[in-house]
Order: C-alpha cells, then sequence, then structure tokens
C-alpha cells in the first residue's frame, strides 16, 4: 500500500498515542516534523522521543505535552533544561546502536530524498542509527526534502515502505567551522607531526578538530574514517591532501552549505554506525589516528570532555569506540584541548582529582596529549614521567603548582 501524504497539523493522527520515537536529528533534523509534534500537542499522550541531539545544533525538547518525555545521548542546553522530562544516557556509539537495536521503537521521524527511478528514498549524509534500523520500526514517517543531497552508499528505503509522509523543501541545519586561532593553529601543528601521508583520520567536531585538519593540507593520500564528517574536509579535498577514490566514510555531515553542496561527489560514501563503529572495521583500518578534542586531561593520562563550566554539556559519543578500535588497528590515539581557560586563569591540565565530570577516555585510551605547548607522549612511560610530559604542555604559570601537586600525589605510591 503507498504510503500517504500527511498533513503536518494531523501528525498526532499517524503516530501510535504512548509510544517511543526515534528522531532523526545531527543536521537532518526536520523542523517541519519537530513543529508538528509540538502542534500535536496532547493528543500524542505519554509520548517518549530518543535521538542523538547535537548540542549547538539541536534545539527543540519534543516535549508536545507535560505527559511527554525525551531520551537524549548528547545533553543540550534545552533539554537540560527540562529537568526529569529529559533523561540522559551516557553511552558510546556503538552501545547506543545495541540499545536501540533491543528496546521497542514504534515509529520514527526523518527526512528523506525524494523517491529515485527506482523508487528509492536516501537519507542523504545522516545514516548514522536510523538506515539501519528502519526495517524493525512499524511506522514510518517521512519528511520529503528536495534539498536533501543524495549521496553514495546502500543507504535508503523503498518509498512504498513509508507510512506517510510530509513535502517540504528546508537547508541543512548548519555548524560552520570556527577560523583558527593562534592556539588552535598551534595545537593543529603539533598533531601534525604524527601523522604520515596515506594516514586514515578519525576526529570529531569542533575548533580544534578543525585546525588539526586543515594543518595537514600538505600530506597526501589521506583518508577520513569517522563518526562525524566535518567541514574542515573540504580544506583536504582542495589541497589535494586526500587520497583518490571514495575515501571520505562516515554516518553523519556537519558543517555549513560548503560541505552540504560536496557530499555527493565520489569521493564520499556514507554508512551507519553498525559499521563506521564496528570493531572489525576499525581494526582493518590502514594507518588509523583518531584526533579528539577534551576539555581537561589530569596528570594521569585520564581525558574529560562531557562537564563544562555551566555542568554537563556533551555526551561520551564515538571517542572511546574509535579509541578501541584504533589500538587494535595498531593506529594512534591523540587528544587535543587548549591549555588554559579563563584567560589563562585556569589550567586545563589538572591535578589528579580536580577534573571536572566523568573520565570520557581513560589512560589506557591515550597516547599523545597535545596542547599549544607541545605534545606529551604517554607511550612507554610510569606514572612520574606520564605527569612530568604533560606538566611540560600545562600553561607555563601553572606548572609549578601542578608539580607540587602531583608531589602530593606521588607520596601515596
Amino acid at each position: 500500500m503507498a504510503p500517504r501524504r500527511l498533513d503536518p497539523d494531523n501528525l498526532a493522527a499517524a503516530l501510535p498515542c504512548g509510544g517511543r520515537v526515534l528522531v532523526g536529528a545531527c543536521s537532518g533534523e526536520s523542523l517541519v516534523l519537530g513543529e508538528a509534534v509540538a502542534w500535536a500537542g496532547a493528543a500524542l499522550g505519554p509520548m517518549t522521543f530518543t535521538g542523538v541531539f547535537v548540542p549547538g545544533l539541536n534545539t527543540r525538547a519534543y516535549l508536545a505535552n507535560p505527559l511527554c518525555r525525551v531520551e537524549t545521548f548528547f545533553q543540550t542546553p534545552r533539554l537540560k533544561a527540562a529537568g526529569e522530562a529529559a533523561k540522559f544516557l551516557p553511552l558510546c556509539y556503538a552501545d547506543i546502536f545495541a540499545r536501540l537495536q533491543t528496546i521497542r521503537i514504534d515509529a520514527a521521524l526523518f527526512m528523506a530524498t525524494p523517491p529515485d527511478a527506482e523508487g528509492f528514498c536516501g537519507f542523504g549524509p545522516i545514516v548514522d542509527f536510523l538506515a539501519a534500523l528502519w526495517p524493525r520500526i512499524p511506522v514510518r514517517i517521512a519528511h520529503i526534502n528536495q534539498r536533501l543531497p543524495r549521496v553514495a552508499g546502500p543507504c535508503r528505503i523503498p518509498f512504498e515502505q513509508l507510512t506517510a509522509y510530509v513535502e517540504a523543501d528546508q537547508d541543512l541545519l548548519e555548524i560552520p567551522d570556527a577560523p583558527d586561532d593562534e592556539v588552535s593553529r598551534a595545537i593543529g601543528e603539533h598533531i601534525a607531526r604524527f601523522v604520515p601521508d596515506g594516514a586514515t583520520i578519525q576526529t570529531g567536531l569542533g575548533k580544534i578538530p578543525g585546525a588539526a585538519l586543515r594543518a595537514l593540507r600538505n600530506r597526501r593520500g589521506l583518508k577520513i574514517h569517522s563518526g562525524l564528517i566535518p567541514e574542515a574536509v573540504c580544506d583536504l579535498e582542495d589541497a589535494d591532501a586526500l587520497a583518490e577514490g571514495t575515501v571520505v566514510t562516515g554516518g553523519v555531515a556537519i558543517g555549513s552549505r560548503r560541505l552540504y553542496g560536496r557530499v555527493h561527489g565520489a569521493a564520499y560514501r556514507f554508512l551507519p554506525v553498525s559499521y563506521t563503529h564496528a570493531p572489525g572495521v576499525l581494526m582493518r583500518l590502514e594507518n588509523p589516528i583518531a584526533i579528539n578534542s577534551v576539555l581537561e586531561v589530569d596528570l594521569f593520562g585520564h581525558a574529560y570532555a562531557e562537564f563544562g563550566a555551566g555542568g554537563l554539556m556533551s555526551g561520551p559519543g564515538g571517542a572511546s569506540d574509535f579509541a578501541r578500535g584504533v589500538w587494535a588497528a595498531g593506529g594512534l590515539r591523540i587528544v587535543a584541548l587548549a591549555a588554559s581557560a579563563a584567560k589563562g586563569s585556569i589550567s586545563r591540565i589538572v591535578a589528579p582529582g580536580a577534573a571536572q565530570g566523568p573520565v570520557s577516555l581513560g589512560r589506557m585510551d591515550t597516547d599523545i596529549v597535545v596542547t599549544e605547548h607541545g605534545a606529551a607522549d604517554l607511550r612507554g612511560l610510569d606514572h612520574h614521567e606520564r605527569a612530568r610530559a604533560l606538566i611540560t604542555i600545562a600553561p607555563p604559570d601553572h606548572r609549578d603548582r601542578l608539580g607540587e601537586q602531583w608531589r602530593e600525589v606521588a607520596r601515596k605510591f
């Protein structure tokens, strides 16, 4: 039976009242369907919405009525303000996928391309979870969007398998790359020393990962295998730093129109988390290097990426999945951060026990720590050597105090 065209005002009639709905979010969040949820209000009953809602990108809460709840895997300001109505699950990407495979999901709201000549709709450059999960979700409601780029890869859904659809034009949500500054540029240059020609790079979103990629523009034969494809990949493409062929593999693209205008190209393909984060796939990558930014590193080498000055602000993401996979492939795990905050008054290299929030990457998940002051190679070092190496890349004005704090810790050894 062909899917029915849906008036957004009647979304409640198409959704199972009180069920769990998987929302396609990230850069492909449908503003039309998001507004339709809000309009539906009390008619939805005690519905639960779940998805990957990215801070700085996804601003809706999906709390259409007092009985609605949200399950999120990243903490956004809007969801944090919702209090007990929003449940934050601190899971890495592999565990998110495992959870979504095992819990009951009654419906999905997502963006899709118009059907092609064979009758298939694509998910565009947002295939992370839904592209692998849709066959087990009984109600599938698509926002058919002419502006959603068609991309290479096997992820698509037959138009006839949709339950209902709306049609509207919408640009993908954008987070343009922040321009490099003196600190991020220096960090990128230090990272570049560890990246040879022909490496396979994983990285995340933000100023430091962007600067790190741009510092690799004079490399050749690079490949990208990452959960996230950021805009700085365009800089590598423009500099002829990428290898030939289909060499950029990811689950989601997040950037600006510059990136979204390229993802249909032959260099790019998009695959679900079941592939991009799979241990068996990662361990076969050629010379993989994981580059992830964090907020603090303690003198043991633990990295912290989820708590800022205002408290919880993110989630584990896929960094730990890649840390394990890159290790299995014999690759290199780099974490990077600005050495200080608050105009230099706060060191982000901290004493054990002084960091904020949970450990995001343990000391066994990190090989190199980089700040604008240099790189601390922790491989093969004992506790004291690791602490000394990290103190050398801390802000100069904080090094003596960190040394004293470490001596206090060392007395317990």
